[in-house]
C-alpha cells in the first residue's frame, strides 16, 4: 500500500491536482504552501520543496494537516510576512534569505497521543542555489523521512506514523490508529536564523513530500476506489 500511494503521489506532482471524490479517504499529513505576495496569503504549491528554489525574499509555509486533497489542506494560521520573519536578519553576500512559516495543526488533526507545538516561524539563510526544502532543513530539524523520501515529520513532530490514513472515528478527537510518544519539540514560538543546511538531517535534496507530492492525496483516495471496484 505505502509503495503504491507514492507511486500515485509522485505521477500527481507532474499532473497537478486531482479532485477528491465524494467520501474520499482522508490523509495526515504535511502541506506545503508558497507565500502569495504583498498581502500576506497563501497559495498551495505546485513543486515540492526539493525542486522550488525560492528568491531572497521568500516565504515557505508548512502545515500538519487532515485533507484528502489540496481543496481541504489547512493553510499555516500565520500570515506570509517576509518582513516579519527575516526582517531582522541582515543580508549576506552570496547568500538568501527565505522565510519559513511553521504549523503544526490543530490538537484534532494530531495523531493520538500526540500534542502540536507552537506555530513558529524561521528566517534561513542559505546559499542563493538552495531549494526550499533546504531552508526547511536549516532551520526544523529533525526532519524525518520515509524509506521513498516522503517527508514525515518536522522539527520531530510527529513521532511516528507517515501520510497515514484517517478513520471517522479519529477526527475531532486528536486520536489516531495507533499509539504515538510525544514530540520532543514543544516549540518556543521564536524566529530562528540559520546559516547554512549543508549538515541538515535527512535526504533534503530527494524530498517529496509536502507540496507537490501530497498535493494529489486526492489521487490516491480515486486510485483506491477504483481498486475496490476492480
Amino acid at each position: 500500500m505505502r509503495r503504491a500511494l507514492t507511486a500515485v503521489l509522485v505521477a500527481g506532482a507532474l499532473t497537478g491536482p486531482a479532485a477528491a471524490p465524494a467520501q474520499a479517504q482522508e490523509y495526515r499529513y504535511w502541506s506545503f504552501w508558497n507565500g502569495g505576495g504583498t498581502d500576506g496569503s497563501w497559495a498551495y504549491a505546485t513543486q515540492g520543496p526539493a525542486t522550488l528554489r525560492p528568491a531572497d525574499g521568500a516565504v515557505e509555509g508548512f502545515r500538519f494537516t487532515v485533507g484528502a486533497d489540496s481543496a481541504a489542506a489547512g493553510k499555516p494560521r500565520a500570515a506570509a510576512d517576509f518582513d516579519a520573519v527575516c526582517g531582522a536578519t541582515p543580508a549576506k553576500e552570496g547568500r538568501k534569505r527565505i522565510g519559513v512559516v511553521l504549523d503544526f495543526g490543530t490538537a484534532a488533526d494530531a495523531p493520538g497521543g500526540e500534542r502540536p507545538p507552537k506555530a513558529r516561524t524561521a528566517c534561513a539563510q542559505v546559499p542563493e542555489d538552495a531549494s526550499a526544502g533546504e531552508a526547511l532543513a536549516a532551520v526544523a530539524r529533525p526532519l524525518r523521512y520515509d524509506s521513498n523520501a516522503l517527508l514525515c515529520g518536522i522539527a520531530g513532530y510527529p513521532a511516528s506514523g507517515c501520510a497515514d490514513q484517517v478513520q471517522d472515528s479519529d477526527r475531532g478527537s486528536g486520536s489516531g490508529s495507533g499509539s504515538r510518544s510525544p514530540s520532543a519539540d514543544s516549540g518556543d514560538g521564536n524566529t530562528h536564523e540559520a546559516d547554512d543546511a549543508d549538515d541538515a538531517g535527512g535526504p533534503s535534496a530527494g524530498l517529496l513530500g509536502g507540496g507537490a507530492a501530497v498535493l494529489v492525496l486526492g489521487a490516491a483516495a480515486v486510485w483506491q476506489a477504483r481498486r475496490r471496484r476492480g
